[in-house]
């Protein structure tokens, strides 16, 4: 029988509530699929006081995050492949690149996204690196669009160039755009330059190595969704949201949820349980797999001050 210290560890190990709904989901939804499962869950949407207060590093990708999927794929029988759901804002492009890299070493290129609602910027990059995407009618990916230091590249470089095309028309509006781009460092373009450029070249390759690879057509397919994700004049924003329709329609391999009502079920339990997770505890982001092996990130900050 297990003793004071044991009964304490196991006690800990099942976590609180919300841990234990939220796995148990996990488990009924990989009873489905039998393939290994790995939610990446941030809590931007859910922590509105924290991103008021300035602290919105934490919701980001970075690279402190390998060490979450490091502990959720030990000991994970490699040959089911990995369902990675996705619920981020995106982040960096280095480790963006680094942790695809790792997961495509492990599992080669059977790995399926599924996006229950968003996953945007490094979050589609990270979609479009999967042999396939699954998403509903409310779900959306976003554009391609890298941010240096929490700033969309694209659009510094869109107001750089709008600041000097009105400043060569009309001299008079420097004072207006003066203080506007001196809260830019003189390397700032040139960041988000190779930012842009960076992370269409590793997309490009990804979706000609994965999504695309057997297909005669694959460096055309490739190139037609940058042409659609990594042009800021066609995505307009950022944020712009992107539908499972749209997603189709500039040729990425995406499977409706809708089509196996057991399996849209089980996902957006996974989901709910999930943004509960996010809303009611001060868990920031998650990394779990099926087997409730986790990586919880929790802060408590106290905005009132």
């Amino acid at each position: 029988m297990p003793n004071w210290k044991e009964i304490n560890d196991e006690v800990r190990a099942l976590g609180g509530t919300y841990d234990i709904l939220r796995r148990k989901y996990l488990d009924h939804l990989f009873s489905l699929t039998d393939r290994n499962i790995i939610i990446y869950y941030s809590g931007w949407l859910q922590k509105p006081d924290l991103r008021r207060a300035g602290i919105t590093g934490l919701f980001e990708l970075n690279d402190e995050d390998k060490n979450g999927f490091m502990s959720s794929i030990h000991r994970l029988d490699k040959e089911k492949g990995l369902d990675l759901i996705l619920h981020t804002p995106g982040g960096e492009i280095a480790a963006t690149e680094s942790l695809v890299d790792y997961l495509r070493g492990i599992f080669g290129d059977n790995i399926r996204a599924i996006i229950p609602q968003l996953a945007m910027s490094a979050g589609t990059m990270i979609a479009c690196a999967c042999k396939e995407i699954m998403m509903g009618k409310q779900s959306s990916l976003g554009p391609i669009d890298p941010q240096v230091n929490g700033i969309p590249a694209h659009g510094v470089i869109e107001e750089f160039e709008r600041a000097a095309k009105e400043i060569k028309q009309d001299k008079s509006t420097v004072p207006v755009w003066q203080p506007i781009i001196a809260k830019y460092n003189p390397s700032l373009i040139g960041e988000c330059q190779k930012a842009i450029k960076w992370s269409n070249e590793i997309v490009l390759e990804w979706l000609k190595t994965g999504m695309f690879k057997n297909d005669d057509d694959a460096d055309d397919k490739a190139a037609n969704v940058i042409g659609e994700l990594g042009d800021h004049a066609l995505t307009l924003s950022h944020n712009r949201h992107i539908s499972i329709n749209k997603a189709l329609e500039i040729g990425l391999k995406v499977m409706p949820m809708e089509e196996d009502d057991r399996i849209q079920d089980a996902i957006l339990t996974v989901h709910h349980a999930c943004i509960q997770t996010l809303q009611k505890t001060e868990a920031v982001k998650i990394i779990e797999n099926h087997k409730g092996v986790a990586s919880i990130r929790s802060v408590r900050v106290d905005t009132k001050q």
